[in-house]
């Protein structure tokens, strides 16, 4: 049957009836479209006319009429010779020149950039963008080849790997900060549109539309946004050690124990000194006073006490301590400070006999040294 349709007059025509075919070649038997056909191009469709192996015209949406070799019944006449197959072939490609908005991109692994504010930042991103055909003869020549359907799943792959490619020396070159990337996706999607459609011109594929949905970054850099965001709005560092003393609250409440206790403990003291000094600002801020002059401090009032000296005894070979200047006096009465017992204090490097200190003399006074060695 498709070769007695085939010696009747074409009406050559595509309706799409699906949402992802790119290219689409006319079913003709033998590939031997008859002279005079008609050919019906729709809006949204290109088609490209090769006759005899090679690429002849490119038809707009319109109706035309074929010229070529192939003539109803007489060419099959002829092709005897040929096994009854005509020697003169032609075939019509249908090219959708639709945008394909379906198209999804993602990087894999990270890219790497250089910040200012964090230095060197691992990115990851992911979005949306759309291709279309504006030179249906170089797609053929390019990528569609003799394929009867050419379809998005073909060329989606090599577009993402594109894409990926790119986006690295886009995001470096913009000279955005990371701060900022999120207000300035659209001109970084415009300027990846644009450098990409220069990449495909060869193909015959442009990119309209590219859209980032979304950049995110490792954790760690997060939370430094976070601690950035938080100290901002505390304004001052006193603040923000009460928001710290607040927010460990709970993390003692969740930790029961010796340790969660002191630190609820302290966290509690801590901050019920903060509420304290501020309840006390505000009401004395509130309640107006009569400043009085200020009074100079009296002259007759004695400095504070001086730090009483601490030392420790070699008694036996065992350390005794500490005592104080008084307490010495005692250890002479007792026999357990004399002049060669070895003395130490705060300050001193090591351990020397209790007649080489100053301080000590007055003490051992009445202290009789050694005895001779006896005969």
């Amino acid at each position: 049957m498709d070769r007695i349709r085939g010696e009747f007059i074409d009406i050559i025509e595509w309706t799409d009836d699906g949402r992802d075919t790119i290219v689409w070649r006319f079913p003709r038997f033998g590939n031997e479209i008859k002279m005079g056909a008609r050919l019906v191009v729709r809006e949204s469709q290109t088609a490209v006319f090769v006759n005899e192996g090679r690429l002849a015209d490119v038809y707009q949406p319109g109706t035309y009429t074929l010229s070529t070799q192939n003539m109803p019944v007489l060419s099959t006449l002829k092709g005897w010779k040929h096994g009854f197959e005509s020697p003169f072939k032609a075939e019509v490609y249908f090219v959708t020149t639709r945008q394909f908005t379906d198209f999804k991109w993602g990087t894999q692994n990270p890219v790497i950039l250089r910040d200012a504010d964090f230095g060197m930042v691992r990115v990851r991103a992911f979005g949306t963008f759309a291709a279309k055909v504006v030179d249906a003869a170089a797609l053929l020549r390019e990528l569609v080849g003799t394929d009867p359907q050419f379809r998005t799943e073909e060329v989606g792959e090599h577009l993402r790997q594109l894409i990926v490619s790119k986006l690295g020396s886009a995001l470096g070159s913009s000279g955005v900060p990371l701060l900022d990337l999120a207000a300035r996706q659209d001109g970084i999607g415009q300027q990846l549109a644009e450098a990409l459609t220069l990449e495909l011109s060869s193909t015959g594929i442009a990119i309209p539309r590219f859209y980032i949905e979304n950049i995110s970054v490792p954790p760690e850099i997060e939370a430094a946004i976070d601690t950035r965001s938080r100290m901002t709005i505390t304004g001052n560092l006193d603040d923000y050690a009460k928001l710290q003393a607040a927010d460990a609250i709970p993390i003692a409440a969740a930790n029961p124990g010796t340790g969660g206790d002191a630190l609820g403990l302290g966290v509690g003291m801590a901050l019920g000194q903060r509420i304290v000094q501020s309840t006390s600002g505000a009401a004395a801020s509130s309640v107006p006073v009569t400043q009085a002059p200020v009074q100079p401090a009296p002259a007759d009032v004695p400095p504070p006490l001086p730090t009483a000296l601490r030392w420790f005894l070699a008694v036996g070979g065992q350390q005794q301590g500490p005592y104080d200047e008084s307490a010495l006096a005692g250890q002479v009465a007792a026999g357990n400070l004399t002049r060669t017992t070895l003395v130490w204090r705060s300050g001193e490097a090591a351990w020397q006999p209790a007649d080489q200190v100053p301080e000590l003399t007055p003490l051992l006074a009445d202290v009789p040294p050694p005895l001779p060695p006896q005969d």
